[in-house]
């Protein structure tokens, strides 16, 4: 099989675009190309989106660069006049949107400068750049500049789907039979009776229609209320004076919106104020370089990235006034990039139509070869009547209607069934899944690298110890008792309050919010409780520039001007790097006195002795300076004021997280900027550090020789003080000896490491809008067990498929060999035409909705991933099917050749009842065989049966329906009641499957690798029941 299917492989992530085009052209047999291409992504229309995003970029770059240029040169009053419309003057303002949009587009300095700068915009919007925007103008202030949203595709309604069933190819050549088929029979039979096979036909086409349109439009309304949790993106503004949280669709011309590293900026603005703003506006301009935003060059573009710094921006245009908005509407067209599983089964489903292509061919040409001398031989081959075409016609019927069951159309889209289905369960478990293919690449992960902070610890911290002036004192409660002097103590306070990329700010209540890090956020409150307050440091203090946090250089320092005009540095960060950066140290009266090295000793004792309690140590220090620097802030001469220890508690439910993942043989990796002695302290608390892992430094690792660094890679568990190259260079290495890789990030940082994985996820509540947007997963509460879920749910994915194809593939091979054979032997079919819609409706879109939506269970998690090569269809699946398949073929060939003397069947309705135990013992078989399929090598195949009501759902469905078209529908199916001993006969044959699967099960067919592709760990439990 898998030689038949080498033209049907891509890549999990950024597949080729040859490999794309590939699949598709050899996908030949298509009942309905409409629906099986429906949410697969559309190349041509990519290719156009492409070309039209090139287009706005060089727009965008044209006027970056031309229309700059060109403004130096136009006279202010050349330029065009807006004229003031009435309902903005009514509604208080003294600009128009369109004016507004141009000057930032364009970047016209000259008219900003005109205007007052961002001050004299905020007051032509009537808005305090201090207060912000009032909550009870943002109405009138949508109506006036509009929303900050985005033109979207409409959603597609009901009969859009029913349309779209419809578009297949075999039921629009039934629907021809079935008209014919009434105007021939009631031409020869009469009315009512010469309908009752074509109306059959066609109300079976209604339902098999209706029934997909609404599992289709269910999946639709699943994937909108995914795609509309993907764009919610909040965003921190000033409001009613007070700081606040709101979503980016929320946003108004002339909100005052909060920008930090990794933010992505919501709207087309003005720069207020900040501190060494670089935006990069590659998704805009195409241009790699980082843009610096100040005072001079003010103008911040929607869609843009925050790479470093911090600032103020006013919000001037929003919505579809963007660049960004016309950038955003080639964005939400093309579809979504197909997965693995997905273009498997898209060639699956080609090779068996091909083959039931032939039968069904075959099928016709011997019914109608039967026809023609059976004809000859009673003497009638030169007379021919309606009778005999409408035969003939019944015959199509039948070769189409195989064609119908023959070409598994539902099996590709069962996976994107399965995959709809998992992501909104996994929704609702706090994961958000980006691209469909990442939860079905997450059943595969052998690995997962880890972040500490937010993950596997609770992101609740606080200071629980501090060394200052060479002691050592421990958080009591909620306060500290230091006892130092006041010269010290306000040293302590200035190094907390004057050096933080927080905010103090108060709620609309009053009450006091610390609004940042969870790290600066335990500095912050720690401050708070020594009675600090940064409201008087602030005004006391004037900030003269700001080195922010980095990944990189881990600390974090700033500059300020204090009174006489002396100027002072703060630095704090990770304790090894920020002491030795130290010349001096604070003593009990506040004087800096020489730090020698004995004292050095001591203080690195100090801060191991925190590191071994799991505590995360930073340093904070100053040093006085003559005069302001030009270029970076000092790195040496600073003066060590404290030593601070913050406690970050593990997750409550991680340890047994980590064992789960270890049991299903996928090893945790923890990747953090902390040191050695902190990670391996958090690592062994989680269970992830174990006898015989390997706790290395980033430093250690990037300046290893690739044969050194490739022997150690499979035993690293833990890597301190990384950086997010050494994340990067971990992620890639890991994958180049076979490994499929999972990777956590939160920072803009993460990103390289989050797009080069298989498996991208970013933190929802500490990730930056930069490392989600190169994520495959957000997990929304941060937490490693969710992280486990997800593949929890990425497993179930794939084995749910394999059930459903080994069901499918069974009801297949019976269906185009009984109808053949009996065809060949008898001259007629079994089995109906509106019979075998039905049983196409059973083992297609039933099937899929009973077997592809299970849960899953906990088994799943105590075998090895699945392989990268693994096959699909195992084994063990072969034997399922082959065995099932020859047990209904002698059973129901018995039946059509001996059914009359073993039933005893007699009268000129025998032959009706005969074909009417057929078709009922041929559905009962499959409904058995159905439950027979959720477990593949299992012999408990009702294990947690009753927790997925689908399945329940559907079964009860079938088996109701079927009792309806046997004893009521007869007229229309070619079914007549059946007696009580007959239902009974049928219901004991279809149950006789389920003793023969538990003799099937006893045969072994592979003897180290698991039925669904999953490897038995040697220590795993026992897997008979």
């Amino acid at each position: 099989m898998s030689n038949l299917l080498k033209d049907f492989e891509v890549d999990a992530k950024n597949p080729s675009l040859e490999a794309r085009q590939r699949w598709r052209s050899s996908v030949s047999i298509v009942k309905n190309r409409a629906r099986r291409f429906r949410m697969i992504s559309n190349l041509e229309t990519l290719a156009e989106n492409d070309k039209k995003r090139c287009q706005i970029q060089e727009k965008i770059r044209v006027a970056f660069y031309v229309q700059k240029a060109a403004l130096q040169f136009i006279d202010a009053g050349a330029r065009t006049e807006y004229k003031l419309t009435d309902e903005v003057k009514q509604a208080g303002f003294y600009v128009e949107a369109d004016e507004l949009a141009s000057m930032v587009r364009n970047h016209d300095t000259k008219s900003l400068k005109h205007s007052g700068g961002a001050e004299g915009i905020a007051q032509k919007v009537s808005v305090s750049v201090a207060e912000g925007v009032r909550s009870s103008e943002l109405h009138i202030r949508e109506k006036i500049y509009g929303a900050n949203r985005y033109a979207e595709k409409p959603a597609r309604s009901f009969f859009t789907f029913v349309w779209e069933a419809l578009q297949d190819v075999t039921l629009i050549i039934l629907m021809v039979c079935a008209v014919v088929s009434i105007g021939v029979g009631v031409a020869t039979e009469g009315f009512p009776k010469g309908m009752y096979d074509g109306t059959g036909i066609l109300l079976s086409i209604i339902l098999v229609v209706m029934v997909t349109a609404i599992s289709d439009y269910r999946q639709s309304l699943q994937f909108r209320d995914l795609d509309r949790e993907k764009k919610k993106i909040n965003i921190q503004v000033t409001r009613d004076g007070n700081r606040q949280e709101v979503s980016i669709d929320d946003l108004v011309v002339g909100d005052v919106v909060h920008l930090s590293i990794g933010d992505r900026v919501p709207a087309d603005g003005i720069f207020i104020s900040g501190y060494n703003l670089e935006i990069d506006e590659s998704s805009l301009s195409g241009e790699s370089e980082p843009s610096h935003v100040n005072k001079e060059k003010p103008f911040l573009l929607s869609g843009t990235k925050v790479q470093n710094g911090s600032a103020k921006m006013l919000v001037t245009t929003v919505g579809m006034r963007t660049e960004w908005g016309k950038l955003m509407e080639t964005l939400s067209e093309g579809g979504e990039d197909e997965t693995p599983l997905q273009v498997k089964l898209n060639g699956v489903a080609t090779i068996i139509g091909k083959i039931g292509l032939g039968f069904a061919v075959l099928t016709f040409v011997v019914l109608c070869i039967r026809f023609v001398i059976d004809k000859a031989t009673s003497g009638s081959i030169t007379q021919w009547s309606s009778e005999d075409a409408l035969a003939l016609l019944d015959y199509f019927a039948i070769a189409v209607t195989i064609i119908v069951v023959a070409v598994p159309e539902g099996l590709p889209l069962a996976v994107t069934l399965s995959l709809a289905f998992a992501m909104k369960q996994l929704m609702r478990d706090r994961a958000l899944v980006r691209h469909l293919s990442a939860c079905e690449t997450m059943g595969s992960s052998t690995c997962i690298c880890t972040d500490k902070t937010g993950t596997l610890t609770t992101n609740h911290m606080v200071v629980n110890k501090v060394w200052i002036c060479e002691n050592v004192k421990e958080r009591q409660e909620e306060t500290f008792q230091l006892n130092l002097s006041e010269q010290v103590k306000n040293l302590l306070i200035q190094a907390i309050f004057q050096n933080t990329g927080s905010e103090v700010v108060k709620d609309k209540e009053g009450k006091t919010q610390i609004l940042g890090s969870p790290t600066e956020r335990a500095i912050l409150e720690f401050g708070l409780l020594l009675g600090g307050d940064v409201e008087t440091q602030r005004r006391e203090h004037k900030i003269l520039k700001i080195e922010p946090f980095n990944s990189d250089k881990k600390k974090m320092s700033v500059l300020t001007s204090h009174s006489g005009g002396s100027v002072r540095a703060f630095c704090k960060g990770a304790s090894e790097i920020v002491l030795k950066m130290c010349e001096k140290v604070v003593d009990s009266n506040g004087e800096s006195v020489p730090l020698s090295e004995e004292k050095i000793a001591k203080i690195s004792e100090v801060i191991e002795e925190f590191a071994s309690e799991a505590l995360r140590t930073l340093c904070l220090v100053y040093t006085d300076l003559d005069q302001a620097p030009s270029g970076d802030l000092p790195d040496g001469g600073y003066t060590l004021v404290a030593v601070v220890g913050i406690k970050d508690p593990v997750r409550p439910g991680v340890r047994e997280a980590v064992q789960t993942c270890q049991n299903a043989g996928i090893t945790v990796r923890m990747v953090t900027g902390d040191n050695l002695s902190t990670a391996k302290a958090i690592a062994k608390e989680c269970g992830i550090l174990t006898a015989g892992g390997v706790a290395i430094e980033g430093s250690t690792f990037r300046n290893m020789p690739p044969h050194e660094m490739r022997a150690i890679l499979p035993k690293i568990q833990v890597m301190a003080r990384s950086l997010p190259l050494d994340k990067h260079t971990l992620v890639n290495n890991l994958r180049k000896i076979g490994e499929v890789v999972a990777v956590t990030g939160d920072g803009t940082n993460d990103a390289p490491a989050l797009h080069e994985s298989d498996i991208g996820l970013a933190m929802g509540i500490a990730g930056t809008e930069v490392a989600k947007e190169n994520a495959d997963v957000i997990i929304m509460d941060d937490n490693f067990a969710t992280i486990v879920n997800v593949a929890r749910w990425g497993r179930a994915v794939y084995i749910n498929i394999q059930k459903f194809v080994q069901f499918q593939l069974t009801v297949n091979v019976v269906a185009l060999i009984i109808n053949f054979v009996s065809a060949c032997i008898t001259g007629s079919a079994p089995l109906t035409a509106v019979q075998l819609l039905w049983v196409n409706m059973i083992m297609d879109t039933l099937g899929a909705l009973a077997l592809a939506t299970e849960p899953p269970n906990e088994g799943l998690m105590k075998r090895q991933p699945i392989g990268r090569t693994a096959s699909f269809i195992t084994r063990a699946m072969w034997r399922n099917i082959i065995g099932q398949s020859i047990y209904q073929l002698i059973v129901l060939g018995i039946l059509n050749f001996s059914g009359k003397q073993i039933l005893n069947l007699e009268g000129p309705d025998s032959t009706a009842v005969l074909n009417t135990i057929i078709f009922n013992s041929f559905v009962f078989c499959q409904v058995f065989n159905e439950v027979n399929s959720r477990e593949i090598e299992k012999i408990n195949v009702f294990k947690g049966m009753f927790n997925s009501w689908v399945f329940v759902a559907v079964m009860t469905a079938t088996v109701g329906f079927q009792v309806i078209i046997v004893e009521f529908l007869g007229a229309f199916a070619s079914t007549v009641p059946l007696s009580w001993q007959h239902w009974l006969l049928c219901i004991v044959i279809g149950a006789i499957s389920m003793i023969l699967a538990v003799g099937l099960k006893c045969i072994p067919v592979e003897s180290n690798s698991h039925h669904d592709g999953y490897e038995l760990l040697p220590s795993g439990p026992s897997d008979s029941a």
